[in-house]
Order: C-alpha cells, then structure tokens, then sequence
C-alpha cells in the first residue's frame, strides 16, 4: 500500500469519527468549529487522493468515498442552517407574542430587539453566502492545482521519454561513426596490400 493511500486511510477515519460527533452536536454551536475542522480535512483528503496514481485499481473506489464524505459534510451543514432558522423564527414569534401584550416602552424595546435580530439573521446569511463562495473558489483552484500538476507530471513524462531516445540515438551515432572507421581503416589496409602485391610483382618482372 502506498503512502498517499495509507494517509488517505487515517484521514478518512479521522474525519468519519468528527462527522460522527458533529451529527451529534448539530443543535450547539460548537458544531460550527468542528465542521470548519471537517472542511480542511476534507481538503487534504482531496489532495491526497490527487496523489493516488491513476493506474491504481482501487482510486474509483477513493474517489466515491471522498465524493460521500463531501456529501455527507454538505448534508450536515445544511441541517445546522436549517435548525439555526427555525430556533430564529421561533424565537421571533415568541417575541411578537411578548411585543403584543406589552406595554409602549416594551414594545419600543422589543421592536428595537426584533430589528437587531433581523440584522444579525441577515449578516448571517450574508456570511454564509461568502464562506460558500470561498468554499466554491477554493475547490475550483484545488481542481487547477490539480489539473496543472498532471501536465507538469505529463511533460516530465514526456521529457523522459525524450531523453532516452536521444540517449538511444546518440548511441547509435556513435556505434555507426565507430563502424565507418573501422571500414576506412579496412579500406585502407587492402589499398596498402594491393600497392604492395604489385610493386612485388613490378620488382620481379622488371628483374627479369
């Protein structure tokens, strides 16, 4: 098993685990903390799973599991928005009940109340509109890290592939250089045995 797989392993227990105790604490405030927490180990579980070589058998199954976690996050945050609202439109209706058999100064107070708590319910939105936005752009440039990482391997790839054809190439130079040399020196030596066979024969007709 390979290291990005073993650390995909502890991660995905990790944050199985803090999924387990956020289900729990949906209705606290604490659960917010923890599902900030969730969000970052769900990041490297990501990364690490863009580690996981392609030709391993088993990365589908990785990804599909990452795919559930994220899911299941997404799931969890939503549930806590949900009972966050309504605890909100309970408590509004608890103070409109309170604001329609109170006296003037009450209600004035009650008034300036209920618009504080719009106000914060509306930043609340808001903020949770940006941190989705965040989480969306922040995905998206995991996607591009990701994306351009796998050119770079590529072209090292490539690169490689391309230095042990010259590698190759240049050997068979070498070997073809070394063989017309070996070919001159024949053709030199057969020219030499020639000159010499007939200054032979030349010498022994012209004794004659």
């Amino acid at each position: 098993m390979s290291t990005e797989v073993t650390l995909f392993e502890s991660y995905e227990q990790d944050f199985n685990g803090l999924l387990l105790s956020i289900q729990s604490k949906l209705s606290a405030a604490t659960a917010e903390l923890e599902m900030d927490e969730a969000d970052d180990m769900l990041s490297h579980l990501e990364e690490l799973l863009s580690h996981i070589p392609q030709t391993q058998r088993s990365k589908p199954a990785y990804v599909s599991r990452v795919r559930a976690a994220k899911a299941t996050l997404t799931a969890c945050k939503k549930q806590s928005r949900d009972l966050y609202h309504s605890a909100t439109r309970a408590e509004l209706l608890q103070r409109n009940d309170q604001w329609s058999t109170a006296e003037p100064d009450e209600r004035t107070r009650l008034l300036a109340g209920h618009q504080t708590l719009e106000e914060g319910s509306a930043r609340l939105e808001d903020s949770t509109r940006v941190a989705l936005r965040t989480e969306e752009v922040g995905a998206e440039i995991l996607r591009n890290l990701r994306g351009q990482r796998e050119q770079i391997v590529h072209a090292s790839d490539t690169l490689h592939t391309a230095d042990t054809n010259i590698d190759r190439s240049s050997g068979i130079m070498k070997r073809m250089i070394r063989q017309m040399y070996r070919q001159r020196v024949i053709f030199a030596l057969i020219g030499v045995f020639f000159l010499a066979l007939i200054s032979i024969i030349l010498y022994f007709k012209l004794r004659r």
